[in-house]
């Protein structure tokens, strides 16, 4: 048995058993790769996959076994390998960070600037994607940590902890008449056309559910990833915004004097959304990642953290799903 044998199950696992896309992964060669999952079949006295010809057509039951342990075997190299790193270097690396358009655009830039000037040595990797995606980037260790909200809590091979709360707000031109309503309704929201994110993003889940859950049909006639170009839209007349408050709460061009634009708080509508955080269960965090968390959140410190990777695991509570 080998390491070479261990990355070629995994990774044919992870491509869905295509060899052709395993060994372009991999780099190397097809014939390679299935001449050494057949030797450690062999070794270990159990077929790991189902075969038609030269194809593998599904993971056996003994080979849904095997998959778990070598995934424990190469998760536990890559700590060895971050721990050499830990304790090499100190106080340089990497830190790669998985997360959607909102979070990297209106809540991370502090904290990566706090992070920088407290381990200059430290690059910052910065991955957007969808909450999905995110997900994915941390399980394949692409990410030592993921943001986001949607999602994360779904994945068994993931740690989530809260970050912090938000509510959406109704993004309007100044000379619209809702501006001066004291407090704008499901009703005043369903007779507009909306400009919102798209239903993967951002909290518009609740968006949906609210309107659902009042037998009303929101008239969204623009969804986008990102609140600048929502606000774009919503400066050209298009419809009333709902974006994230990070998104406005700063915006020194909103709700002033003579602004184009301005908004209004929804969160009695839509609810309560909350951030997470989440790591690879078991895996190693160096301390300019736990001391990155930390720059995030109050809520975080570094004993939790580590309880949290180490733990068991179910989620940590403290709110529902449904978020950036």
């Amino acid at each position: 048995m080998n390491l070479h044998q261990f990355r070629f199950v995994h990774e044919a696992a992870r491509r869905n058993l295509n060899l052709t896309e395993t060994a372009k992964a991999l780099h190397t060669s097809q014939p390679g790769i299935s001449k050494a999952i057949l030797e450690l079949e062999e070794e270990l006295g159990v077929d790991i996959f189902v075969r038609h010809g030269k194809r593998l057509k599904r993971v056996t039951e003994p080979g849904q076994q095997v998959l778990k342990s070598i995934d424990v075997i190469l998760r536990e190299l890559g700590n060895l390998k971050r721990i050499g790193d830990e304790y090499a270097k100190q106080d340089a690396g990497t830190l790669s960070i998985a997360t959607t358009h909102t979070q990297a655009r209106y809540v991370l830039p502090e904290p990566v600037a706090a992070l920088r000037k407290k381990y200059p040595k430290v690059a910052v990797s910065l991955h957007q994607g969808t909450p999905e995606q995110v997900a994915q980037m941390v399980l394949d260790e692409v990410a030592d940590i993921g943001l986001a909200t949607e999602s994360l809590s779904d994945f068994a091979g993931l740690v989530t902890l809260p970050c912090y709360e938000w509510q959406h707000v109704a993004v309007m031109p100044a000379t619209h008449p809702l501006a001066s309503v004291p407090r704008i309704t499901l009703e005043h929201l369903a007779a507009e056309p909306l400009i919102s994110y798209h239903p993967s993003f951002t909290g518009r889940k609740r968006i949906d559910m609210a309107f659902a859950h009042r037998g009303m049909h929101p008239n969204v006639v623009l969804e986008a990833i990102d609140a600048d170009v929502i606000k774009t839209y919503t400066r050209l007349g298009l419809g009333i915004g709902l974006v994230a408050e990070m998104a406005v709460k700063d915006d020194p061009t909103m709700n002033t004097p003579g602004a184009e634009l301005i908004w209004r708080p929804v969160g009695h509508l839509f609810g309560a959304n909350l951030a997470r955080i989440a790591f690879k269960r078991g895996a190693y965090l160096r301390q300019f990642v736990l001391a990155f968390a930390e720059l995030i959140s109050d809520r975080l410190t570094k004993a939790m953290i580590l309880q949290a990777i180490s733990g068991p695991g179910t989620q940590a509570p403290m709110g529902s799903d449904h978020g950036l």
